[in-house]
């Protein structure tokens, strides 16, 4: 008779296949591997010595992502923690991190994979990311923190605002008046939020134009002469080939997109704008 039973393992079912994947692609890196009891890191070690990779974010974005995700996510996590282990900051510490985070915005197609960063859309087309010093925070290493997503984007968003203010100039575009903002990172659009600070801001908001992440154009909304403006700012934008070619709405703490298409046609450009429904009615509006 058997007096000693082995206890049944009471870790969910999820992280033991998951410490699986992390074992044979440790095996497959060339190292040994050792778990902790709680499942919350693994030490890897090879002849070179040891590197102590945390799991905690790994397990919680893993729980958000199919399982034919997981051999991916499973190979990068590891390879990441492999590549930067010369590095004095862990991001997995936000004790560590939270005076570096910053904001950097990005057009969204320029970004191969958005589940594999961590950010907010400011609209359809461009993502405010999370970023420590001048990379991506990904999800696996914000996973790590003890505050949600959205916390640790207004912490990054406060650092942007206490460390760094805006230069400000006036230029003309073919004799059309806007302010340009400069900043020394790429994270101007985050600026906007605080736009009062640097100019007076109409009740029914700005236009914006992006040329890169660094600058901003800004033209206020207050007149007809808005569709003049729409048309020097797109066609700039155009020229730039930056962050967005196209002409944007300030409005409410929202910035909407205006669609403006150059379009030629037997020899001639003109700018089709397609507004969106509210502004299409400040428009009516300033057209009486």
């Amino acid at each position: 008779m058997n007096l000693f039973r082995r206890e049944p393992s009471r870790r969910p079912v999820e992280d033991v296949d998951l410490d699986s994947l992390l074992a044979l692609v440790a095996e497959s890196l060339g190292y040994s591997f050792e778990f902790a009891r709680d499942g919350s890191a693994v030490t890897l070690s090879a002849d070179s010595g040891s590197l102590a990779v945390k799991l905690t974010g790994l397990r919680r974005e893993a729980g958000r992502r199919a399982r034919e995700d997981w051999p991916m996510l499973v190979s990068e996590h590891l390879a990441h923690a492999v590549a930067t282990a010369g590095e004095r900051v862990d991001v997995c510490d936000l004790d560590q991190v939270r005076s570096l985070l910053r904001t950097r915005v990005e057009a969204v197609d320029e970004i191969p994979d958005l589940t594999r960063v961590v950010g907010r859309h400011l609209n359809a087309d461009l993502v405010e990311l999370l970023t420590v010093g001048a990379r991506p925070v990904r999800p696996e290493e914000s996973g790590c923190w003890p505050v949600p997503t959205g916390q640790a984007l207004d912490l990054a968003v406060a650092n942007v605002r206490g460390r760094e203010r805006l230069r400000s100039e006036y230029i003309e575009l073919s004799g059309t008046p806007v302010t340009r903002l400069t900043a020394s990172s790429p994270s101007a659009a985050t600026h906007l939020r605080w736009l009062a600070e640097y100019l007076p801001v109409p009740a029914d908001g700005v236009l914006v134009a992006l040329p890169d992440p660094y600058t901003l154009l800004v033209h206020p909304v207050d007149g007809i002469g808005v569709v003049r403006a729409i048309e020097r700012l797109r066609v700039h934008a155009a020229r730039t080939d930056g962050l967005s070619p196209q002409v944007h709405w300030w409005h409410g703490g929202r910035l909407t997109l205006i669609r403006a298409d150059i379009v030629t046609r037997d020899g001639q450009t003109r700018l089709v704008v397609a507004p969106p429904p509210d502004f299409a009615r400040v428009l009516a509006r300033l057209a009486v």
